[in-house]
């Protein structure tokens, strides 16, 4: 384990080679390392500086985005960009520059990080960032790890009234009534995103939309009983016989919601977070995300094909997510959003059969020019990852070459 700033070149010349390790919450294999190290970053958990006039903080990079909330949104601040889920740590936030809800309006992660302090297992230490060092800054965020550890970071945060976000919740019956919706969405709405009926080849969903409330407090309350799988079946509980019969009631019984509510921004950024080892729901042999991004050209024509080929399977997921990312571009060379529509799902390992599909939907994802997002992959062909990753050239003079991990050795190395 890191356990200090100080301490950290001293420790990594030590090591054999290996991976730094934060929350784990990467689904593939960005941060695994089979047969070799893992470098824990638990210790790294400093808050170092806040200034509570700017909103400018400094921590460790083992702090998570939980902490960090936790500290500074009773002040009056908030994380610009949060991902899916809060259990992540600041230094996997920059490793893979996480993106949320709110990118057509905030970007990614990536885009409010002032400074990164990178230490290299040659024993050099390396402050980066947007306008210091920036080819490193821009090999170290999105770059998976791979070019050194990361050990502190200085992040501009935003300025909320409160911890309320005024909410808008629409059935859609279509991809085409999505994609309306989402693009009118984006001059009001700061943060916009939708669940999809993946086993409906129209394409169906509920759309949901919210800002943050100019209210201070609220007449709501945050529910905090926290819900688990209390043990791991002997078989997905995601199956043909649940797929269909769950995504029908979900989509009517939130359709029938009421449209506006006032949320706490913790069960609206983080709906899974409530739900302790939701994983074992899949059984024993786990699961795969895939989440693809695909360019604004091609976007109606490739989800729908995508959509199509899932139903025909008569595989699925009920935890699907499709939304649109901003003409932002990104900063880092292997940063996963770009201008166009990301779908995400889950599917339970089933073996070849599972695997036979994923390959139909890479072909669809190459056709249209899209994108793999590294850090949920654990099985890309490496034909797409080069495809996908233009930048990928101009990366490799920055990797740490006492770094290694199952991606970088699966996709990168020859």
């Amino acid at each position: 384990m890191l356990n200090s700033p100080q301490s950290v070149a001293s420790q990594l010349q030590s090591f054999q080679p290996g991976i730094p390790y934060g929350m784990g919450r990467s689904y593939g294999d960005a941060c695994l390392n089979p047969g070799s190290f893992l470098w824990s970053t638990k210790g790294l958990d400093h808050f170092i500086d806040f200034d509570e006039s700017s909103g400018v903080l400094t921590c460790e990079a083992g702090v998570t985005l939980r902490d960090l909330q936790g500290l500074v949104v009773p002040r009056g601040w908030m994380l610009p960009v949060t991902p899916g889920t809060q259990y992540v740590t600041v230094g996997g936030a920059i490793a893979n520059d996480v993106h949320g809800k709110n990118h057509h309006v905030a970007g990614s992660f990536g885009d409010h990080v002032i400074r990164v302090r990178l230490h290299r297992t040659d024993g050099e230490v390396i402050d980066c960032g947007p306008d210091l060092r920036r080819g490193w800054f821009r090999a170290t965020l999105g770059g998976v790890g791979l070019t050194g550890v990361i050990s502190q970071a200085t992040i501009q945060l935003r300025p909320i009234m409160g911890p309320w976000l005024d909410t808008e919740t629409l059935p859609y019956t279509g991809l085409q009534e999505f994609f309306q919706l989402a693009d009118a969405s984006e001059r009001a709405w700061e943060y916009t995103v939708s669940w999809l009926d993946c086993t409906s080849r129209c394409g169906r969903g509920i759309f949901m939309r919210a800002n943050h409330s100019k209210a201070a407090e609220s007449s709501v309350s945050r529910k905090q009983a926290k819900r688990a799988v209390p043990f791991t079946p002997p078989i997905s509980l995601i199956n043909s016989l649940t797929l269909r019969p769950f995504n029908v009631w979900y989509y009517k019984s939130q359709a029938h919601k009421p449209r506006c509510a006032t949320m706490h921004y913790e069960p609206f950024f983080y709906p899974l977070d409530d739900i302790l080892e939701w994983n074992r729901m899949y059984g024993p042999r786990g699961f795969f995300q895939y989440q693809t991004v695909i360019p604004s050209d091609a976007r109606q024509e490739a989800i729908q094909a995508m959509l199509d080929e899932i139903s025909s399977s008569r595989d699925g997921s009920f935890l699907a997510v499709l939304k649109t990312f901003g003409e932002r571009k990104s900063e880092g060379m292997l940063s996963f959003p770009r201008p166009g529509v990301t779908l995400a799902l889950d599917f339970p390992n089933r073996g070849a059969r599972t695997h036979q599909l994923f390959s139909r939907l890479d072909a669809i994802v190459r056709e249209a020019g899209g994108r793999i997002y590294l850090a949920k992959d654990a099985r890309m062909p490496k034909d797409l990852f080069i495809s996908g990753y233009p930048n990928f050239v101009e990366f490799l003079p920055y990797r740490d070459p006492g770094i290694t991990s199952g991606m970088s050795r699966r996709l990168m190395d020859e």
